[in-house]
């Protein structure tokens, strides 16, 4: 609601018009103007106390001797909206702008009626009025036009009062509100293209032109807008996206890390730049492992991410390359930092473990994790196997028999324990044991093929 309003009134209410009383007798024009001086403030007192049917009768005193007076209408319509009246106060309101078309403030009292009664194209109309005698009220436009869902008005004219007056938290609030819909982002592109060709050393409409070509996907736009931007302000933040990928395609590690860095701590850039800055990094390093410890150092930057777990991502980067002792180190970091529980993190450790043949940590984890998910058959599977090649045949028995019973359709983990089981008892000297679960094994592998 519109809150800079000073109603500056008795100056209109002394302008009286002589030839109103231009075939009167002089002390008749005294008395007269006597009369309406006094109750005119009379009306002004009562208003003051919120007695505002006595102010309306005051007020319709001075009708009567000033028909034409478009203060007291004004004065009138601001007692009736004080009583709710609104249809009262609208009338009085018009007559005021009939006899004064060009003072705002009488087409501000049928703005507040509207407002109030949620007229909102009224409002709009009225509002649309003001701005004639003063443009700063197209900040009411812009919130008339939020309620309505008039958002491309609402766009337009947002970047019109950014243009002219500069931001306001207000309007980005809007702002942002309208480019979440994905229909008028082209538009806001458009208009951010057009702010950089006006003001190249103005940072936030790069930033904004890239985040929005980040949002999209459209990662080669985003990065040439970054290119630009460091190019026009080489000190910028943002600036170091365009200049990290320059330096990492250009083989120049050093320069790269350095920019690494800069994005990474920074609190201006967004967090999807910052994880496809530090994926292209893993790309790099797993090409030129020297730069490991760089990793490390980088992935610190995102202990306090809830969005992404970058540690255990890294970890099934390199699992998938086969590196299992480089994804260990993360599975492990992962853990460490985050829940030490994790089922999938976990899962995917013992397997990393085995394949690396790391068996003693593998049943001691395995172990524990069989407390915290008693049916979960794989950790059952993960102890046995490790107890065996411990020779600890006794505890690998026990372990995957108990694991066994929580296998569920699934062929070839039942036939990993079975051959693991004919381990156990081949170490504890049960030939006959041996050969019956392997023989069970090899059933359930053909049922799988």
């Amino acid at each position: 609601m519109i809150n800079k309003r000073v109603f500056i009134v008795l100056f209109f209410a002394f302008s009286t018009s002589f030839s109103v009383f231009a075939q009167t007798e002089p002390e008749d024009i005294a008395l007269a103007a006597d009369e309406y001086q006094d109750s005119f403030y009379e009306s002004l007192k009562q208003k003051g106390i919120e007695n505002y049917d006595k102010a309306i009768v005051s007020l319709e005193k001075c009708i009567k001797l000033k028909p034409n007076d478009a203060v007291a209408y004004f004065e009138l319509g601001k007692n009736y909206l004080a009583l709710k009246e609104y249809r009262n106060a609208q009338d009085n309101f018009e007559k005021a702008t009939q006899l004064d078309p060009k003072n705002k403030w009488f087409w501000l009292g049928i703005y507040d009626v509207s407002y109030e009664t949620k007229n909102y194209p009224l409002a709009i109309e009225t509002i649309q009025k003001i701005i004639v005698f003063d443009e700063e009220y197209k900040d009411d436009l812009i919130s008339l036009y939020m309620i309505t869902n008039q958002y491309d008005k609402a766009l337009t004219a947002i970047n019109e009062m950014n243009d002219k007056f500069g931001k306001s938290s207000d309007r980005e609030i809007y702002k942002a509100q309208i480019l979440s819909q994905g229909k008028y982002q082209n538009a806001e592109i458009d208009n951010l293209i057009q702010q950089i060709k006006k003001d190249p050393k103005e940072e936030s409409n790069y930033v904004n032109l890239i985040f929005l070509y980040s949002k999209n996907n459209e990662n080669e736009k985003s990065l040439e807008v970054a290119k630009q931007l460091a190019k026009e302000i080489p000190s910028s933040e943002w600036a170091q996206v365009s200049l990290f990928k320059t330096y990492l395609d250009a083989n120049q590690a050093d320069k790269a890390i350095k920019s690494m860095n800069v994005i990474l701590a920074s609190s201006k850039i967004d967090s999807k730049i910052k994880h496809r800055t530090l994926n292209e990094f893993l790309i790099y390093v797993n090409k030129n492992p020297q730069y490991a410890p760089d990793l490390e150092k980088a992935i610190a930057y995102f202990d306090a991410d809830k969005d992404v777990d970058v540690a255990k991502e890294i970890g099934k980067f390199y699992h998938s390359k086969g590196q299992f002792e480089n994804a260990i180190k993360y599975y492990e970091k992962d853990l460490k930092v985050n829940s030490d529980t994790d089922l999938e993190t976990n899962m995917l450790l013992l397997e990393a473990y085995s394949q690396t043949k790391q068996f003693d940590p593998m049943t001691k984890r395995a172990m524990t994790l069989i407390e915290i998910y008693p049916s979960q058959a794989q950790f059952y599977y993960y102890a046995g196997l490790g107890s065996n090649q411990q020779k600890q045949f006794k505890n690998a028995k026990t372990v995957l028999e108990m694991g066994l019973d929580y296998v569920v359709d699934d062929a070839k983990l039942e036939a990993n324990f079975n051959i693991q089981l004919g381990e156990a008892y081949n170490g504890l000297g049960d030939a006959k044991k041996k050969e019956e679960y392997f023989l069970k094994a090899n059933e359930l592998l053909k049922k799988k093929k």
